[in-house]
């Protein structure tokens, strides 16, 4: 198909599962029209004006330090994106001091770890890896109010879950250009957790985002098509903003004092993508 049709033309992504029942095709759109509603109850709101003792740099500085946390232990991606939610929603509904911010982020880490992980790091790996900042009994009544204040409610769709779906659409199904693509979103995705701008945004728009970043950066053609426009449920326009917050992290991102994503994806093993020249051609 040529460049001028697919601009014109909304792709199938779900066809390119066939007959295979583990890719849930009969119900894969009512599945993301429920995660669409769903993201709207309990999302974190815009906090720090109210956390006298915080600011948002240091929500930044936790959250860099938990994706480190997170690489090392070598967790599934869906334990990051439920930790940072975790975090941003206790933080709209608990004062925290500051110094125990990083208590809060560990126990987050920690409630995030049972509900997603088969194995999962121990409290006395999560003590070590404060330097002995807080103790296995605080770790565990930190975890106790954090889940009290949530009333329990885990379960909620995070940015990871549109992830995979809108890298899709973006890439029309060529493996290489795939891989690429879903590293350079995923590369845009974790940098947004330390954005906190983007804390009160829906999921499905950081997602969107991302995948708008990544399109820039790669210099694709037509940065948002008219399949992206109808698996994503955004236009370029209701995109900008939020991609514009993602370009200047990655343009700023080799200065930057946080450097654990940066350099996450600047590894051969993600493709470099961090390496790649930022966009600069938004509209």
């Amino acid at each position: 198909m040529d460049m001028q049709l697919q601009r014109l033309v909304i792709q199938d992504i779900d066809k390119v599962g066939g007959d295979n029942q583990l890719t849930f095709m009969d119900y894969v759109n009512d599945l993301y029209k429920f995660y669409k509603v769903a993201e709207n109850e309990r999302r974190p709101r815009d906090y720090i004006h109210s956390q006298v003792h915080l600011s948002s740099k240091m929500q930044a500085i936790l959250v860099d330090w938990i994706i480190e946390v997170h690489d090392e232990f070598d967790l599934m991606p869906e334990t990051l994106y439920l930790t940072a939610y975790i975090i941003d929603r206790y933080l709209t509904k608990q004062l925290v001091l500051r110094r125990e911010l990083q208590l809060v982020g560990v126990s987050a880490l920690l409630i995030a770890c049972k509900y997603e992980e088969v194995m999962f790091p121990q409290v006395r790996d999560l003590v070590c890896i404060t330097d002995n900042a807080y103790s296995r009994k605080q770790i565990l009544r930190m975890e106790k109010a954090i889940l009290n204040r949530l009333g329990w409610n885990l379960t909620v769709p995070t940015p990871y879950v549109f992830l995979a779906r809108f890298a899709m659409a973006a890439s029309y199904f060529n493996l290489k250009n795939y891989w690429e693509m879903m590293n350079m979103v995923s590369f845009f995705a974790e940098l947004a957790l330390m954005q906190y701008a983007l804390v009160p945004s829906k999921p499905s728009m950081v997602a969107a985002a991302a995948v708008y970043a990544a399109r820039l950066t790669l210099k694709k053609t037509d940065p948002w098509t008219r399949t992206l426009k109808h698996y994503t449920g955004f236009t370029e326009s209701q995109l900008i903003y939020s991609a514009k917050i993602l370009v200047t992290a990655h343009s700023t991102a080799p200065q930057s004092k946080l450097q654990v994503v940066y350099k996450k994806y600047s590894s051969k093993k993600l493709g470099g993508v961090a390496l790649r020249p930022p966009a600069i051609n938004f509209k």
